[in-house]
């Protein structure tokens, strides 16, 4: 409720008219929303900054995914790949050059067009990335690279 203060005429010493003060009985939201916005801005810039970057050692990962598939379909990427240029489907060793041809015809009868590639935490990235360039080729349309979960020390 406003107070009502009379207030004296500095002449006569008579009162004059009425002023009306209120209170400051409301909570100013103004400068609450302000540091609110600002708040918010300094999250949004930093947390981009704040997720964790790749991992460098590929065929370990802190969590390996479980295979949703029934039959998956392994291609291995060898260490003696860089001598021999021959991958692995499944147990079977084959030469680089047919894996296209291979591939595509595993791929015609297969409803679920998904690779699991893995290789040799030694192989070089460029081979692991040539036999996925290979893998495309033959119209595989997924390649799940696969890596061992990492335990706990």
């Amino acid at each position: 409720m406003p107070k009502v203060q009379a207030q004296p005429d500095a002449n006569t010493g008579r009162r004059r008219g009425r002023r009306v003060s209120t209170s400051l009985s409301e909570i100013n939201v103004i400068p609450l929303v302000d540091v609110m916005l600002v708040l918010l801005i300094i999250f949004m810039v930093a947390a981009p900054m704040l997720q964790k970057g790749v991992e460098v050692n590929l065929p370990v990962a802190r969590r390996a995914d479980k295979l949703t598939q029934a039959q998956p379909l392994y291609v291995t990427v060898p260490l003696s790949y860089r001598k021999d240029r021959r991958v692995y489907i499944d147990d079977e060793a084959i030469p680089i050059d047919v894996l296209s041809e291979r591939m595509r015809q595993a791929m015609v009868t297969r409803t679920d067009k998904q690779i699991y590639l893995r290789g040799d935490g030694a192989v070089q990235f460029q081979d692991v990335m040539d036999v996925f360039g290979r893998l495309k080729e033959a119209g595989v349309q997924r390649v799940g690279v696969l890596a061992q979960e990492r335990r706990a020390p």
